[in-house]
């Protein structure tokens, strides 16, 4: 099959379930958007710019899971009880399915990260641009945030070399069972993962402080 061709297949999959699964969770969204104005105030939702396909940026949507960024505060420290369920139920990420609506991402895909590491990655690693970003993706049913970032990489490129129908279909049914399971939510201390300072001399992992502003990934 052509890579037009797959691609336009990826698109379609991707309009059909978005429109069913924004149809099916229309009301979870509403009442996790009162519970976060609630008890977080607003905004409602945290945008935040990505990669995307190429390194292009794009404005990602997701329900807020953390309070202002305060000084010296790390954001283990300013994630709410709310927010710490959201994350373990993935709710926080239900406003990506507008993204996907509007082609920013697909379901299935590496996850978008800060444009900031781009020039951070080896030349391998980079081709995790070569397909569009995802809600979920390989990485994400094999250990999410349990994983190291060179793990997590490595399986984004073994999805950008073996990306179809079937495997999205796969990773879309594991997906389930990660949510029900509620596993590998955050890396150990963190409330999802250190800043990635790149592959090299220091070593895998990265600086444990979050980047100026607070990042939620």
């Amino acid at each position: 099959m052509s890579r037009a061709r797959s691609y336009r297949g990826k698109r379609l999959l991707d309009l059909m379930l978005a429109i069913v699964l924004a149809s099916l969770v229309a009301v979870p969204a509403g009442l996790v958007a009162l519970a976060v104005g609630a008890f977080m105030g607003r905004p409602i939702l945290f945008r935040h710019t990505r990669a995307g396909l190429a390194g292009r940026p794009f404005l990602l949507y997701k329900f807020r899971t953390m309070r202002a960024a305060g000084e010296a505060q790390s954001d283990a420290a300013r994630i709410t009880a709310l927010g710490r369920f959201l994350r373990a139920t993935s709710l926080d990420e239900l406003p990506q399915l507008f993204n996907v609506l509007r082609g920013d991402m697909s379901l299935v895909g590496p996850r978008p990260l800060l444009p900031e590491y781009i020039d951070r990655y080896t030349r391998e690693q980079a081709r995790r641009h070569e397909v569009l970003p995802g809600i979920t993706g390989l990485a994400q049913v094999s250990g999410r945030n349990g994983l190291s970032w060179e793990r997590k990489f490595e399986l984004d490129c073994e999805y950008v070399d073996r990306h179809g129908l079937a495997l999205d279909l796969e990773i879309l049914a594991r997906t389930v069972a990660v949510v029900l399971l509620g596993s590998g939510v955050s890396a150990r201390g963190h409330a999802t993962m250190p800043e990635f300072r790149g592959t090299g001399p220091e070593g895998p992992g990265g600086r444990t402080e979050p980047i100026a502003g607070g990042v939620e990934s």
